[in-house]
């Protein structure tokens, strides 16, 4: 079968209007129908999807190999891959090849999609309804109909029509007490700005008994600048107890004349309507209002509500379930009486409970250990959560994840994040990690700088990675490979900057916005910045990992939240006691006869060490030169053998052993690196200075940090390290002693005997 030069859709749209039947309307992709032209196809594919209720685009190319014309060609959903953040990889998509006839011909159809979408239903838009007369067999006038021409019905009572065929919101006439719009919504409606739109659904809504809140945004790929907004019922998702899920919408979006244009409408709700609302004076004015921006866009704004002519700011919605503060609360009083070191806190905002933060004794006395790099992990925000749970994580000296803390963020604002980092300074006795892995969001970045200002912010990874895949799938291979070189291979400030002007000016990227953005914030993602500061080694290369995994997300649902926390908790803390075993009770084996080796080997964990002996193996691969000598001071050129191009520079003191390396590995991991170990063996240094061993490695880290802290804290910070410390030892001791009579009575006997000579020494 061969579709003809006309789309389907125009076929549908006589046969409606002239009461016909279906006939090809309804013809189903399938492999072997044919096309005139690739654009046939597409356009085919595109009514296809907008009567089943997707979208798409073009997707791959495919050209002959003896010729370079195409062959073939892709046309996929819009939500086919992951390069940002909205699709989820859909495999639904026709392929389309060149036969000998000259016929485009469907090879390959994949029919089901990863996620929803939204039918049309057999009612048609409103513009292929109007009883305008048409030509009979007429292809082209159905075609060139405007799709809004049903704005011309709506007039005032002068019968004036609205100015360019766009309706104004203040202009729509309403009839009687009520105040009912005389214009329904539809597909096709055009308003002067996404303000009106607000408005306008804002008020059919009131008439028809549901609420309106603001859905999501679209952006442009190149500008930035908003492109399209949905308006939904107050009932859509499942963020709130209160919502259902409904499916209510309303989506505009921005014409290049300035105006915005219904695209899509579902006006089916899951759920009863109430009765019509009242409509306030000032709802439109003063409260819910849209500022327009200067792009002609549109950003959320603090809603505010007039009192006796000021504005008060009002607090954003709260994510978070009441039920879920009772469970949370009951909880936290069962935890504190087995417990004595929980701490949690509520943040509480005109008598309404909003975020919710704790930590267990076990977690805190972590924090003194290992609080120095930490992540905040809010990837509940990637998907639809049930509950907005973040997690606190370090790394211990076995280099696992070790919980620090939890929280339920009520919304993602500055306040929020605020409350949320000074409750972890009350927890924590003050301290502030030297270095913080969180999202790039504005409100998070403004609460660390306020709360933490001399901790280094490094963005989270996935975030990256999702903007860069969106911004890079719009420029050629070219800038892509020139892209990575610049962010990830250079050496120094001032290499990076010149790499980066030179991206900008070859290709035409000084006014990009985004562009622009990345570069004032590369302190806190490209690699050259973030090397000089401690991060306990946690990959640039990676994601950062769940801490409990598939067990436990922001999914969970509320009856199983607890039990399934509880369980990963344990999971975790079973993994470090193993660790904890293996590095007291195995011993590494030694593959060089260098002092250093045997020396971390008693120093270092056994993961630890691992990552030493690797280094240290590595260094004989490399060649030293000493190129600069003045004093104590010396520098050295480090190069590997058979490859120029990877050198560093070592610079050593020998007056006080201080020594560091161009490549920052210690500043950054906390480790020794094997360009510096090449230099001590060149310099016959058999031995590590002891402040390049870091005590947070160590096999005793958990013991002696209150040494660390002794010189330097208050006595209070003193006094809650010593008690964390003495409880997870006498928790040790209860937990091993408990395991047999035998051992109880050999445990008892030590804690008296240790408790006698306590109280002597008093």
């Amino acid at each position: 079968m061969v579709i003809k030069a006309y789309p389907v859709g125009m076929v549908r749209a006589i046969d409606i209007v002239n009461g016909g039947d279906e006939g090809e309307s309804r013809v189903e992709p399938h492999v072997g129908l044919a096309f005139d032209s690739a654009d046939d196809a597409r356009e085919f594919y595109s009514l296809y999807a907008k009567r089943m209720g997707f979208k798409i685009r073009t997707g791959q190319l495919y050209r002959s190999r003896s010729n370079g014309s195409v062959s073939s060609r892709r046309y996929v959903c819009s939500k086919e891959g992951f390069q940002i953040n909205s699709r989820t990889g859909c495999p639904a998509f026709i392929r389309v090849q060149i036969r000998d006839s000259g016929k485009w011909v469907i090879d390959h159809f994949v029919k089901d999609h990863n996620h929803d979408i939204e039918p049309m239903g057999e009612t048609p838009p409103p513009f292929m309804l109007q009883k305008t007369p048409i030509v009979k067999n007429s292809i082209a006038d159905v075609t060139k109909r405007p799709k809004v021409k049903l704005l011309e019905e709506v007039e005032d009572e002068d019968r004036r029509p609205c100015p360019s065929g766009v309706i104004n919101v203040k202009r729509v006439k309403r009839e009687g007490d009520q105040g009912q719009s005389k214009v329904e919504p539809y597909v096709g409606l055009v308003f002067n700005s996404a303000n009106e739109a607000y408005q306008y659904y804002h008020a059919h809504g009131a008439n028809n008994g549901f609420r309106v809140r603001i859905g999501q945004l679209f952006r442009s790929k190149f500008d930035g600048s908003i492109t399209s907004r949905r308006f939904v019922c107050s009932k859509e998702g499942f963020q709130h107890p209160s919502r259902v899920g409904c499916g209510a919408y309303m989506r505009i979006k921005r014409q290049e004349s300035g105006t915005w244009v219904v695209d899509r409408l579902r006006e089916d709700h899951n759920h009863g309507l109430g009765t019509q609302m009242e409509d306030h004076k000032g709802s439109f004015n003063a409260s819910n209002k849209f500022i327009e921006e200067a792009n002609d866009g549109l950003e959320i704004k603090d809603l505010v509500t007039k009192y006796n002519g000021n504005l008060v700011k009002r607090w954003q919605e709260n994510h978070i379930g009441s039920d879920w503060y009772n469970m949370f609360l009951e909880y936290f009083q069962s935890k504190q009486a087995e417990d004595t070191g929980f701490f949690y806190a509520v943040e509480v905002n005109d008598g309404n409970c909003m975020s919710i933060f704790w930590a267990d004794g076990r977690s805190r006395y972590s924090c003194s250990q290992f609080g120095d790099a930490i992540v905040l992990d809010t990837s509940y925000k990637k998907s639809v959560y049930l509950v907005p749970f973040a997690t606190f994580v370090g790394v211990n000296h076995h280099k696992q994840p070790v919980l620090l803390a939890c929280a339920l963020i009520a919304d993602e604002s500055k306040e929020s994040y605020t409350w949320l980092l000074k409750t972890w300074l009350r927890a924590m006795s003050g301290r502030h990690p030297l270095s913080m892995i969180a999202d790039q969001d504005k409100a998070i970045q403004q609460a660390i700088a306020e709360v933490f200002p001399g901790t280094h912010h490094r963005f989270s990874l996935w975030q990256i990675k999702a903007k860069e895949r969106e911004f890079l799938s719009l420029m050629d291979n070219g800038f892509q490979c020139e892209y990575e070189k610049c962010t990830l291979h250079s050496q120094t400030a001032d290499e990076f900057d010149t790499a980066w002007n030179a991206l900008l000016n070859r290709y035409r990227l000084k006014e990009n916005v985004w562009m622009k953005e990345m570069y004032e914030s590369r302190a806190s993602w490209v690699p050259l910045h973030l090397r000089a500061t401690f991060f306990a080694g946690i990959s640039m290369n990676k994601s950062v990992d769940s801490f409990f995994g598939t067990l436990l997300n922001a999914q969970t649902p509320i009856v199983e939240f607890v039990s399934r926390y509880e369980r990963g908790l344990e999971q975790r803390r079973e993994e470090e006691r193993k660790e904890d075993s293996n590095t007291f009770n195995l011993q590494a084996f030694l593959q060089t006869k260098e002092p250093v080796e045997e020396q971390c080997r008693r120093s270092y964990t056994l993961t630890v060490f691992k990552i030493f002996q690797k280094e240290l193996l590595q260094s004989y691969s490399y060649l030293g030169f000493k190129i600069y000598e003045e004093g104590a001071n010396s520098r050295y050129l480090v190069r590997k053998c058979g490859n120029d191009n990877e050198k560093n520079i070592v610079t050593f003191c020998a007056s006080n052993l201080n020594v560091t390396c161009s490549c920052q590995m210690f500043e950054f991991e906390g480790v020794l690196c094997r360009h510096v170990l090449r230099v001590f063996q060149m310099l016959e240094i058999r031995e590590i200075p002891s402040h390049y061993i870091l005590h947070r490695w160590t096999r005793n880290a958990e013991y002696g940090t209150v040494h660390d802290v002794e010189s330097g804290g208050t006595s209070q910070e003193l006094k809650a390290l010593m008690q964390w410390s003495l409880r997870e030892t006498a928790c040790k001791y209860i937990e091993a002693g408990s395991a047999s009579l035998e051992k109880y009575k050999l445990a008892y006997e030590i804690m008296r005997e240790g408790g006698r000579k306590l109280f002597w020494q008093r």
